[in-house]
């Protein structure tokens, strides 16, 4: 029992380390909102319309409804960015978003489909952004649909914090480094509420039980010892 109480600890995640605590956390969290840039093995989502996006607005639908019914595709594809930062569209071919905001390719693929159609507009929209949760919420990926999406909000999209979840620690890892951010108070809310950036993981730490969970893990040894015990009572008894 002793040994197993000891060892209750084995499945805590990304325990954390003076060194693990950046200097930069305040800043990073405070840090003002910006825009997604496009990376490579992101996919994008392209959709293109004509005359400025009519159809988009389409004022007389009984009018447009049967001939956008008859042209307008059923699939949706996604287009891969490659390691060079090259996307390939169709008609239009490769362009080189690596860096950009959707915005900005947005713009140089409306310039690119002007050669094909008259005052086109282009929407493009990220497929794979996402976070992962980890710890007492359970292993969740969570897809990042919009942009400056906070940890509180992912953390809402996770069913947010149960009663088996500390507050008062849960982890954010970012490439290499790790903030640890206390939702148990106002202030702690208030400096680590940070902007979430795509590939980050979240580890909220569970609540541990000791006792319990010893009983549990030792749940065969000590049936076997009352088992035993009761065995050597009733010989005891009998003789």
């Amino acid at each position: 029992m002793m040994v197993s109480c000891a060892s209750y600890k084995q499945n805590i995640m990304f325990r954390s380390t003076p060194e693990a605590q950046p200097e930069q956390f305040k800043r990073e969290a405070a840090s003002v909102d910006k825009n997604y840039q496009i990376q490579p093995n992101d996919l994008l989502q392209l959709d293109v319309f004509t005359n400025k996006g009519e159809r988009i607005v389409d004022p007389n639908p009984e009018l447009t409804q049967n001939a956008v019914a008859a042209t307008t595709p059923t699939n949706v594809f996604n287009y891969l960015v490659e390691s060079n930062g090259l996307v390939k569209f169709p008609m239009i071919g490769q362009l080189q978003v690596n860096g950009l905001t959707i915005r900005q390719a947005e713009e140089i693929a409306q310039k690119e489909y002007a050669k094909f159609f008259s005052d086109p507009f282009v929407q493009l929209s990220f497929v794979n952004k996402r976070v992962i949760v980890l710890g007492a919420l359970g292993g969740q990926v969570i897809p990042l649909t919009n942009q400056n999406v906070t940890l509180i909000e992912v953390l809402a999209l996770a069913k947010g914090l149960n009663n088996e979840a500390k507050a008062n620690n849960i982890k954010l890892i970012r490439n290499e480094r790790v903030f640890q951010i206390d939702f148990s108070t106002i202030q702690g809310f208030k400096e680590g509420n940070m902007v979430i950036e795509p590939g980050d993981v979240v580890y909220v730490e569970p609540i541990r039980r000791p006792f319990t969970e010893a009983l549990r893990d030792n749940f065969t040894v000590i049936s076997l010892i009352v088992s035993l015990s009761t065995l050597v009572v009733v010989i005891r008894s009998i003789n």
